[in-house]
C-alpha cells in the first residue's frame, strides 16, 4: 500500500536521526481501526532488526486510573537491571499519592535518567500504543522525556486517536510544540490503497472489479477491509465467487471497531442504528438521552472511521451487527423512545409505527391511530406483512370498544387477501364484536362474506339476527337508519350467496329486487348492489337491469379488500346476463390490477372467473389453466365454498378435452358440506354430472342434474344461464335412449323474452334436433347455427355444426355436409375438444385439412378487398361477430358490414356457406 510504505519510511528515518544521536518524536494520529497499532507494530519489529532496544507498552481504559501505569509496564523490560526496576517502582508507588508532589520530582528524573543510560549503548525506542487511554501521570513522564531525548539515541513513537480528551489537549500541545517531534497522520485507505489490498487476494482483473465495492462497504478501514476480504475468501472456498457478501466476520469487526473507541461511540451508533440516520443529532441525543455534543462527538468519530457516511452506515450489515449486539431490553427502550419522540415532533406514521413494532411492547392506547393509519399507508404500497403486524399491535392496546372490532374487522380482511384458511381463526373473535355501535357499518356486509365464504352460514345468520333484534330494540336511541342500511346489506349478501337464506330473510331475495329493481344499491354498499345484479341477472326479462348494475358496481369500486367479492359477483352477474365479452374486459382489467398487488386470495378469485369465461366461449385449453392457477394461489382449505368456481370449471374443461381420469380425480377432492347451501354449490352440482355423463355413468349424472333443478326451482333461480339443468337432464335422458323424456325436459325449458339467450337458445335448438325426425332435425339445426354464430359460445357452435353437416350427409348433400363438418372440426380444434374432433373426424384428421398457410384465402375470394379477407377468413373458422371484432380492433358493426359485402362478392346467404377453403385458409397474421 502506497500509504503504509510512506508512513514507514518517515518512521524509519526518524529512526536514523535517533541512532545518530539526535533523538525524535513521532506522534501517530488516526482514527479508530485506522491502521495506527498495525503500523506501530511493523515498525518496531523493523526497528528490532536494527539492533534497537524496543521499550513497549499499551494504554488502556480500564488503567487509566492506575498512576504511572504506562512507565510502570517500561520499567518491566529485562533489559533495565533489577536495582535500577525496583528504585524506579518504589519511587514511582511513592510519587503515586496525591498528597506527595515532591516525591514525583524525584521519580520522574531518576526514570529519565534510567532510560538515557540505556540509550549510551543502543538506540532506544520506546513504543506507547494508544497514548490518549494513558494516565496523566504517564502523559506528564512522556512530556518530561520528550524534552530531553533530543541528544540521546531515543526515539519516541506514540499512537493516539484523532479525538482526545480534555486533558489530553494540553498534552497533545505541548508534545506538537517541540522542535524534534514529527506527526504522522493515518487516514483511511484510499480506493487505489484498498486496490493494493485486493491484488494480494484475487487475481488482478478481480480485485479490480471488486475495489469499489469494497472501498464502498468499508471506507478504506483497515479492519474491516480485512474481515471483508475474509468473508469473501470464505465464501469463495465454498463455492464459485460471484458479490461482494458481507458476514459473520465483518460483522464482528464493526463491533470491535466500536468497542475500540470512546464509550460514546458504541452509545451512537445504537442511536443510529435504531433512527436509521443521524440526520438530527437532537432527536439522536433525546433518545439516548446523552448531551447534544457528545451525540455530535460520537458521530465524528463514527465517521472517521468509516463506519458512518453521511450519517447513515455505509451497509446495512454494520447496521445490523450493531443492532444484533445490543441488549434486547435496551433496544426495545431506545425504539420506544424513538417512536413517542418521533409522533411528538409530528413524524410520519409509517416511521413511529416501525419503531412501535421494532420495540416488542405493548403500546399506549393513544398510539393505536397512529398504528391504524401506518397499516393503511402499508396496505397502499402492498406491504401485508407490516400492515397486519400494525393491526395486530392496535388491537391488543385497544379496550373493547368500536375501535377495537374495526381494527379486527380490518385485520382480518389483511389476514384474508394472503390466506382466507388463515383469517378463519379471527372469525369467532370478530363475530363475537358484531354488536350494535360495536362494529362500524361499512364493516358488516364485509365480516358476513368472510363467515359465508369459510361456510359458516349459520354462524352468520344468528349474528344478522341478534344485530337485527338488538337495532329494533334501540332503535329510539340510535340514528334514524344508521344500522338498517348496513343490516340489509349483509341480508341481501348472505341471501344471494345461499338462496335457502330467503326463507330466513324474506324481504332480501330474488324476488325483492324483482320488484323493486335493484334500488337497494342506492345506499352505496357495493355488496347490496352486487346481490342486485345477481338477483336481476336470474330473474327472467332483466338481463340487461342486471348488467346495468353490474357495471356499475364495476364502475364505481375500485379493487380492495371490502370490494373484491362484490366486483367477481358482479362478473359473475354478467355471466349470467349472457354477456362473456363484457365480463372478459372487465375480469381482464382487474386481473392486471391484481397482478401488481400482493393480495393471492384477489388473484385467485379472479383468476377462477376468467377461468369460467373462457368456458363459456368454449376456449377449453384457457379455462383450464385458469382454473389451475387460481387454485395454485391459495390453498384448497383457504377456497372455503368458492372451490366450487375453479373446481367445476376445471372438471367441465377437462372432461370437453376428454381428459376424463383427470375430471374424476378432481371429484374426489373433498368440498365442504355447506358447498350446497350456496348458489357456486349449483357449478360443482353440473361439472359432476357433466363428468358422469360423458364417462357413461348416465343414471348418475341424471340425478345430479335433477337434484340441481330441484334446487334451483325451490331457491327460486331457476336461470338456465346459471346452469341449463334442464338442456343436461336431456342429454343424459338421450343417453339413456330416452327421447320423449329428452324432448319434453328441453321443451320445458324457460327463456328469457321468449327467445332466450343464444347460449341456452342454442343448447336447446340443438337437444331438440337431436330428437326430431331429420326434416325437423335440419330446420332446427339452422336455428341452433345463426343463433350461435351471433354468439361467444364457439364449443356449442361446433357442435351444432357438425350436427348439421350430419343431417345433409344424410340427405346425401355430401359437399355441404363436408364444408360443415370441417369447419366444425376446425372450430372444435380451436376449442381444444378432441372427443368432439374424433366424433366428427375419426382418426388423423389433421392431413385431411391441414391446407393452410395459403397466401390468398381462395380463387373465389379474389374480389375481396384486404380487410373483408381477414373478416371472411375468422368467420369461416366460427369466430362470432363480438370476437372478429376484438381480433381485428374494430366495432360489431364494422363486422357486420363486411360480411354483408362478402356475402354478396361470394353470393352466399350465411355464414355457414362461405366456401371451404376460406375454412382452411390459416389464421395466422390475423390479429
Amino acid at each position: 500500500m502506497v500509504e503504509r510504505e510512506s508512513h514507514m519510511a518517515a518512521l524509519h528515518e526518524l529512526l536514523q536521526s535517533a541512532t545518530k544521536g539526535r533523538g525524535r518524536v513521532a506522534l501517530i494520529s488516526g482514527a479508530v481501526a485506522s491502521g495506527k497499532t498495525e503500523l506501530l507494530e511493523s515498525f518496531t519489529e523493523q526497528a528490532i532488526e536494527e539492533a534497537a532496544l524496543l521499550l513497549d507498552a499499551t494504554g488502556s481504559r480500564a488503567e487509566r486510573s492506575l498512576p504511572f501505569g504506562i512507565l510502570r509496564k517500561i520499567f518491566d523490560h529485562p533489559s533495565i537491571s533489577p536495582q535500577v526496576r525496583s528504585d524506579a517502582i518504589r519511587l514511582l508507588d511513592e510519587a503515586s499519592v496525591e498528597a506527595a508532589p515532591h516525591a514525583r520530582m524525584r521519580a520522574m528524573p531518576f526514570a529519565s535518567w534510567a532510560l538515557l543510560q540505556l540509550a549510551r549503548e543502543q538506540t532506544v525506542v520506546i513504543a506507547i500504543d494508544d497514548v490518549h487511554c494513558a494516565d496523566d501521570h504517564s502523559l506528564q513522564f512522556l512530556l518530561y522525556l520528550a524534552r530531553r531525548v533530543r541528544q540521546a539515541r531515543i526515539l519516541i513513537v506514540l499512537t493516539e486517536s484523532t479525538r482526545l480528551r480534555q486533558e489530553q489537549l494540553a498534552f497533545h500541545a505541548e508534545l506538537l510544540r517541540q522542535p524534534h517531534c514529527t506527526r504522522v497522520q493515518v487516514g483511511m485507505l484510499s480506493p487505489k490503497g484498498t486496490a493494493s489490498v485486493l491484488a494480494g487476494h484475487f487475481a488482478p482483473s478481480m480485485a479490480s472489479r471488486l475495489a469499489a465495492e469494497c472501498h464502498d462497504i468499508t471506507g478504506g478501514n483497515p479492519l474491516l477491509l480485512r474481515a471483508l476480504l475474509e468473508d469473501c475468501q470464505g465464501a469463495e472456498r465454498g463455492e464459485p465467487f460471484q458479490r461482494v457478501a458481507p458476514a459473520e466476520t465483518f460483522s464482528q469487526a464493526v463491533r470491535d471497531c466500536l468497542h475500540r473507541g470512546e464509550p460514546e461511540m458504541l452509545t451512537v451508533a445504537r442511536g443510529v442504528a435504531v433512527l436509521g440516520d443521524a440526520s438530527s443529532t437532537a432527536l439522536l441525543s433525546r433518545v439516548l438521552e446523552i448531551h447534544a455534543e457528545s451525540a455530535e462527538h460520537g458521530i465524528q468519530d463514527l465517521s472517521r472511521c468509516a463506519v458512518l457516511d453521511g450519517g447513515t452506515f455505509r451497509d446495512t450489515s454494520a447496521r445490523d451487527a450493531v443492532l444484533a449486539a445490543t441488549p434486547a431490553d435496551t433496544l426495545s427502550s431506545l425504539h420506544l423512545r424513538a417512536a413517542h419522540l418521533l409522533h411528538k415532533d409530528g413524524a410520519s406514521a409509517l416511521d413511529v409505527a416501525r419503531h412501535l413494532l421494532a420495540a416488542r411492547q405493548e403500546v399506549a392506547p393513544e398510539m393505536v391511530p397512529v398504528l391504524q393509519e401506518a397499516a393503511e399507508y402499508a396496505l397502499v404500497d402492498d406491504d401485508t406483512e407490516f400492515a397486519l403486524r400494525c393491526l395486530e399491535l392496535a388491537h391488543g392496546a385497544c379496550q373493547v370498544g368500536a375501535t377495537r372490532a374495526e381494527i379486527k374487522a380490518k385485520l382480518v380482511s389483511v389476514v384474508w387477501r394472503s390466506c382466507p384458511a388463515a383469517a378463519e381463526k379471527h372469525l369467532p373473535q370478530l363475530t363475537a364484536e358484531l354488536e350494535p355501535g360495536r362494529l362500524p357499518r361499512r364493516y358488516l356486509a364485509m365480516s358476513m362474506s368472510y363467515l359465508a365464504w369459510s361456510g359458516r352460514l349459520d354462524d352468520a345468520v344468528e349474528s344478522v339476527r341478534e344485530l337485527q333484534s338488538r337495532t329494533e330494540r334501540s332503535r329510539t336511541e340510535q340514528e334514524p337508519g344508521h344500522d338498517e342500511a348496513a343490516l340489509e346489506a349483509a341480508r341481501r349478501w348472505l341471501a344471494m350467496i345461499s338462496p335457502p337464506l330467503q326463507s330466513v330473510f324474506p324481504d332480501s331475495g330474488i324476488s325483492r329486487a324483482t320488484t323493486q329493481g335493484g334500488a337497494c344499491g342506492t345506499v352505496g354498499d357495493a355488496h347490496t348492489q352486487a346481490a342486485s345484479a345477481i338477483s336481476a341477472s336470474l330473474a327472467d326479462g332483466r338481463a340487461e337491469t342486471a348488467v346495468a348494475e353490474a357495471q356499475r358496481v364495476l364502475q364505481r369500486y375500485r379493487l380492495s379488500d371490502s370490494t373484491l367479492q362484490p366486483l367477481v359477483f358482479a362478473l359473475l352477474a354478467l355471466l349470467y346476463a349472457d354477456r362473456a365479452d363484457l365480463a372478459l374486459a372487465w375480469c381482464e382489467r382487474l386481473l392486471s390490477e391484481c397482478s401488481a398487488r400482493r393480495a393471492p386470495a384477489w388473484h385467485a378469485l379472479l383468476s377462477a372467473v376468467r377461468a369460467e369465461i373462457a368456458l363459456r366461449q368454449g376456449d377449453l385449453p384457457g379455462a383450464a389453466h385458469h382454473a389451475r392457477s387460481a387454485m395454485s394461489l391459495i390453498s384448497l382449505q383457504s377456497w372455503g365454498v368458492l372451490i366450487a368456481l375453479p373446481l367445476s370449471t376445471l372438471i367441465q374443461a377437462e372432461t370437453a378435452m376428454g381428459r376424463h381420469e383427470e375430471a374424476m380425480a378432481l371429484l374426489e377432492q373433498p368440498v365442504p358440506a355447506a358447498l350446497f347451501r350456496t348458489l357456486p354449490g349449483l357449478h360443482y352440482l353440473r361439472a359432476r354430472g357433466r363428468s358422469h355423463l360423458a364417462t357413461g355413468r348416465y343414471h348418475a349424472a341424471l340425478e345430479d342434474f335433477l337434484a340441481c333443478g330441484r334446487l334451483m326451482e325451490e331457491w327460486g333461480v331457476d336461470s338456465a344461464e346459471l346452469v341449463p339443468w334442464r338442456i343436461d337432464a336431456a342429454e343424459a335422458w338421450l343417453a339413456l335412449g330416452e327421447a320423449g323424456q329428452a324432448r319434453s325436459l328441453a321443451e320445458r325449458q324457460p327463456l328469457r323474452g321468449g327467445s332466450g339467450t343464444s347460449r341456452t337458445r342454442g343448447a336447446q335448438l340443438l337437444v331438440l334436433a337431436r330428437t326430431a325426425d331429420l326434416k325437423r332435425r335440419l330446420h332446427l339445426l339452422k336455428e341452433a347455427v345463426e343463433i350461435l354464430e351471433n354468439g361467444d359460445d364457439r364449443l356449442q357452435l361446433a357442435a351444432a355444426l357438425g350436427e348439421l353437416g350430419n343431417g345433409f350427409r344424410a340427405l346425401g348433400e355430401f359437399n355441404r355436409a363436408r364444408l360443415l363438418v370441417r369447419k366444425a372440426w376446425h372450430v372444435a380444434k380451436a376449442c381444444g375438444a378432441e372427443p368432439l374432433c374424433q366424433q366428427l373426424m375419426p382418426g388423423d384428421a389433421d392431413g385431411e385439412v391441414s391446407v393452410a398457410g395459403q397466401a390468398d384465402v381462395s380463387r373465389e375470394a379474389e374480389a375481396l378487398t384486404e380487410a373483408e379477407s381477414r373478416v371472411a377468413v375468422l368467420a369461416a373458422h366460427g369466430h362470432t361477430n363480438r370476437e372478429i371484432a376484438t381480433k381485428l380492433y374494430v366495432t360489431v358493426s364494422t363486422v357486420e358490414q363486411h360480411l354483408t359485402r362478402i356475402y354478396r362478392k361470394l353470393k352466399v346467404k350465411r355464414r355457414r356457406d362461405l366456401p371451404s377453403k376460406l375454412a382452411e385458409s390459416s389464421l395466422a397474421g390475423i390479429a
